[in-house]
């Protein structure tokens, strides 16, 4: 099983960002966002279930986007008015759909800095 992010990278803030997972190997239920800023714990960003339900974390809601198919193992997350604070390494998060384990990408850093 393998999960790769893309489309890190660093922004000024307010400004927008893209990020793109794909995974393989197995089928997956649910597929994530989760990210870790230095010294903090690792938080969920937002989800997405293979029925499209789709969940956030209050800190970006109005301003970040989950979109994809996870029945085709692709997950995106469109970050726009991007703030400081939204600084940290985002892992793509996927849950396997017979067991509920989970499997985890290398990590995409985003940085917001003027």
């Amino acid at each position: 099983v393998q999960l790769v992010e893309s489309g890190g990278g660093l922004v000024q803030p307010g400004g927008s960002l893209r990020l793109s997972c794909t995974a393989s190997g197995t089928f997956f239920s649910t597929m994530g966002w989760y990210r870790q800023a230095p010294g903090k714990q690792r938080e969920l960003v937002a989800q997405i279930t293979n029925t499209g339900t789709t969940n956030y974390a209050d800190s970006v809601k109005g301003r970040f986007t989950i979109s994809g198919d996870v029945a085709k193992n692709t997950m995106y997350l469109q970050m726009n008015n991007l703030h400081p604070e939204d600084t940290a390494v985002y892992y793509c998060n996927a849950v396997q759909r017979m067991t509920g384990h989970n499997y985890w990408g290398r990590g995409a850093q985003v940085t917001v800095s003027s």
